[in-house]
């Protein structure tokens, strides 16, 4: 299936000297234009062989420091990124043909930061933190439906912790590609590259 992009351009003269700041000005439109999930991003993650692994989650915040999502630190993604640290998001906002891919470098967020966001997420979200195994094998959704009773009972009428073993990982990027689709498949891809304290951009080949 082939359609050609022709929505917008993009060049080494339009766009901002810091990456942070270009890709602020995209989310905010691909929140502002309604696409679905505009924060869902595609997180790739080696393990300590090279063997690569991919999944959607969710961006929870950006600043100078990176890119957050939260997660069970004994997950696959979890563990993986314990091991190896190297990773790399990408977005995808097809309605506005346009593609950013980010990669850095891990580190867990402090407890603080993790217990704060995990007291914002809905009752029942937090409830499956704790019941949730993330990763290993489940007989059948019975044996999960059973957990998220029990933790329902342990903690009636309490707060609910944050468990010791989720919260988050921040990627401190050394790399962005912005992508902007255009006709006949020769698409503008707009480099960062970190060299030692400084952006250097480039254009690369479609």
């Amino acid at each position: 299936m082939r359609r050609d992009y022709s929505l917008k351009e993009l060049s080494r003269s339009t766009v901002k000297r810091d990456p942070l700041a270009q890709f602020a000005i995209w989310m905010d439109e691909a929140v502002a234009s309604d696409v679905i999930d505009p924060t869902a991003m595609t997180l790739s993650t080696a393990d300590t062989a090279g063997r690569p692994s991919a999944r959607v989650v969710l961006l929870k915040g950006y600043d100078a420091r990176g890119f957050v999502f939260f997660t069970n630190y004994e997950s696959k993604k979890g563990q993986e990124l314990t091991a190896n640290p190297n990773a790399a998001l990408s977005f995808y906002w097809s309605d506005l043909e346009r593609q950013i891919i980010i990669r850095g470098t891990t580190e867990k967020t402090s407890v603080e930061e993790s217990q704060g966001y995990f007291a914002t997420r809905p009752f029942e979200s937090r409830i499956g933190a704790w019941a949730s195994k993330q990763s290993s094998v489940l007989p059948n959704r019975q044996e999960i439906d059973l957990r998220v009773a029990e933790i329902r009972k342990k903690f009636a009428g309490q707060e609910i912790p944050c468990p010791p073993f989720w919260g988050g990982f921040r990627v401190t990027p050394n790399k962005f590609e912005f992508w902007q689709g255009r006709v006949n498949r020769l698409h503008d891809r707009i480099c960062y590259t970190l060299d030692g304290n400084e952006w250097k951009i480039s254009r690369l080949s479609p």
